[in-house]
């Protein structure tokens, strides 16, 4: 049987659906407003559509069963509501970010968000932002990184490891989605690359999907060599990767992403149920799942998404206090 959400604190449920259909969508009348949700993220989904309803007359939710995992398909019905809408948000407990459905949708030039497993906690506390002060960090942000051979992150915990990202290029998710064809996860709020190598120690004291936020005092050491992981301290999360090499090979150990929380509104990390955790601010975390435009080698079957406060070395010799997600093998779920 699906978990559903209890939500506690409706009245902030609802200011943050009104900032995800206001200002991140940017929903005006007149326009369709689909919003796709599953038995476990009907609340959320719920608050979305009275804030969609607020908007514009042309709003409507479609409710279906939980995928059976992330980038599963949903229905055929879902797909079309998808493709057929201006605008979307998709509040669900398995991710249809790298869906064709989703894809499809926004080729078609629907713009939208979606939103996998997303609790209370993480909604209100990433939506309880300035989405045009995000934007404008991504841009500063930007402009630091663009042109850097070398990224160095460094923290007391331990970690100390340089990514190049070479000639990938470097990507803003802002979370304000108002061009046909945009698409963004919610909450939102990071600056990031797919870096060509990367060599040195990662130091994990924030959250690891799907474990969600680690205790206190626990933390997990990657070694990684050449963009690869070569050693995890953890047997749990050892276990995983090796589960996924069996599937996918080599491609399971590659370190795809490093990634710069932007999201000023957020100043801790928040754990999540069963799935990735997001959260940022103060360029001290890292929020969200990537478009399926971001640039990976190789199709795993999964990934190990990783957070942590750490210190990351500017191009311009200054530094600023962040967390970066860097040990996750390519993705087909998001």
């Amino acid at each position: 049987m699906t978990e559903t959400l209890d939500i506690v604190d409706r009245e902030a449920v609802a200011a943050a659906a009104e900032t995800a259909v206001e200002q991140c969508l940017g929903v005006e009348p007149g326009e369709t407003c689909v919003v796709v949700t599953d038995d476990g993220g009907e609340p959320i989904g719920e608050a979305l559509y009275d804030a969609a309803l607020d908007a514009t007359e042309e709003a409507v939710v479609v409710r279906y069963p939980p995928g059976p995992q992330h980038g599963a398909e949903p229905p055929a019905p879902v797909a079309a509501a998808l493709a057929e809408a201006d605008a979307f948000l998709a509040p669900t407990t398995k991710s249809l970010s790298h869906t064709r459905a989703r894809s499809d949708a926004t080729d078609g030039g629907a713009r939208g968000a979606t939103l996998p497993g997303i609790t209370e906690e993480v909604f209100t506390a990433g939506l309880d932002a300035d989405y045009d002060a995000i934007a404008a960090e991504c841009a500063d942000i930007l402009e630091a990184v663009g042109d850097a051979d070398e990224i160095r992150v460094t923290s007391p915990q331990g970690t100390d490891i340089t990514f190049r990202p070479g000639e990938r290029p470097w990507n803003g998710d802002t979370g304000v989605v108002h061009e046909p064809g945009a698409f963004s996860n919610l909450p939102a709020g990071e600056v990031f690359v797919s870096p060509e190598s990367a060599d040195g120690t990662y130091v994990v004291d924030g959250t690891i999907r799907p474990h969600g936020l680690l205790a206190e005092s626990r933390t997990v050491t990657f070694e990684v060599e050449n963009g690869q992981v070569t050693d995890v301290d953890d047997d749990a999360v050892r276990g995983e990767l090796e589960e996924a090499a069996a599937e996918a090979g080599r491609d399971a150990y590659n370190l795809a992403e490093l990634g710069i929380g932007t999201n000023v509104g957020v100043t801790d990390l928040v754990g999540r149920r069963s799935t990735w955790t997001a959260s940022s601010g103060n360029r001290r975390s890292t929020p969200t799942e990537r478009p399926s435009s971001f640039p990976r080698s190789g199709s795993g079957p999964g990934h190990v998404c990783c957070r942590a406060y750490a210190t990351v070395a500017m191009p311009n010799g200054t530094a600023t206090t962040t967390s970066e997600a860097a040990t996750r093998s390519p993705d087909r779920t998001g």
